[in-house]
């Protein structure tokens, strides 16, 4: 058999599994505390530009997580995944959500303090 499903079966609706997105390369080197401010400033207006807080929390704490939490997290809050690395996501009610790499994951050419 080849490799495994990336999906599983919800209902009659499939369930995208989770995963990191791949590695990515910031337009420019980054410290560990400007990509925490980005990703603060990402938390602090994405509500402003649409969709709903409760989804909008959900997906901040399903990003911060590993991955068998995130995937417990964005199942219980109903978000509906389109792109198995929570760059775009859906509600129930059809709001769309997307996510910057740079609140999912590091980048490769972060710069290691010391």
């Amino acid at each position: 058999m080849g490799c495994a499903e990336s999906t599983r079966s919800k209902g009659d609706e499939t369930v995208k599994k989770i995963r990191k997105p791949k590695p990515w390369k910031h337009s420019e080197p980054i410290t560990r505390d400007q990509l925490v401010q980005m990703r603060n400033e990402f938390w602090d207006t994405a509500p402003h530009y649409g969709g709903r807080k409760e989804i909008w929390d959900a997906l901040c704490a399903a990003a911060e997580a590993d991955l068998a939490l995130a995937q417990a997290i964005v199942d219980g809050a109903g978000i509906i995944v389109q792109a198995p690395d929570l760059t775009v996501c859906y509600d129930e009610r059809g709001a769309k959500y997307e996510l910057p790499k740079y609140v999912l994951s590091e980048p490769t050419n972060l710069i290691r303090d010391g």
